[in-house]
């Protein structure tokens, strides 16, 4: 039928023990997997400019190319 072990001077019933088991595992990847994923997104690699005038052109092409300037979208959109 059931096996049943002993444990802390209860009877436990082997299904019970499984599903402990399983549950415990589940819940610690579930746990270890989560972190800072806003931290990720907001990084970005380094801009090895040689000028700040070229660091600036190269900050506003990312910005107009990810759609951040509403007034070219406006612009484009006439």
């Amino acid at each position: 039928m059931v096996q049943l072990y002993n444990i802390a001077g209860r009877q436990i019933a082997s299904h019970w023990l499984a599903m402990a088991t399983l549950g415990t595992i589940t819940a610690l990847t579930f746990v270890s997997s989560g972190g800072s994923s806003a931290v990720k997104k907001t990084q970005t690699p380094p801009i090895n400019a040689s000028s700040p005038d070229e660091e600036k052109f190269i900050k506003d092409f990312l910005k107009n190319a990810d759609g951040g300037d509403e007034k070219t979208e406006a612009h484009a959109s006439k």
